[in-house]
């Protein structure tokens, strides 16, 4: 049986395209390889932000930087890149990071750079689920490896 393909923010797979270019380690990452055909995206280096970059955040409608620079254009434009990839690779589900100003769902940063949450979507989440793609969080991955999950 050929593997379902997911699509995967890069940086959950320990590659170095996190906002501060380091690279970190998540759990369940070696079943969900085990189980999905993983497809990697980096909507932000997709959409022309080098690595590392000056952290952004989502403020209404826009994406600025912590000095103030609007990368809204940039944070679009790599969505759009990831939506091309998803249907590239027919992949139905996508796994990325919380929290992200890009990937976040559900809950992200709130634009005031305190590190303070709000309900809401990042740029690439929000356009994969318009596009009726099933997003996910890192936290999630232990139920898509179980076979279960919430409907949210």
């Amino acid at each position: 049986m050929e593997k379902e393909p997911i699509l995967i923010s890069a940086c959950l797979l320990g590659l170095q395209c996190r906002y501060d270019g380091k690279a970190k380690s998540y759990d369940g990452i070696g079943e969900l390889k085990d189980r999905f055909y993983l497809v990697p995206v980096c909507p932000e280096q997709m959409g022309g932000l080098a690595t590392p970059r000056i952290p952004a955040e989502c403020q209404g409608d826009r994406v600025v930087t912590r000095e103030g620079q609007d990368v809204t254009r940039q944070y679009r434009q790599g969505a759009e890149e990831a939506k091309k990839l998803a249907e590239l690779f027919e992949c139905r589900k996508a796994v990325l990071k919380e929290k992200s100003p890009s990937c976040g769902c559900g809950r992200i940063y709130d634009g005031t750079f305190t590190r303070t949450l709000k309900e809401g979507n990042g740029v690439t989440a929000q356009a994969l689920m318009e596009a009726g793609i099933q997003v996910l969080g890192e936290s999630e991955i232990a139920a898509l490896t179980d076979g279960k999950r919430d409907n949210k």
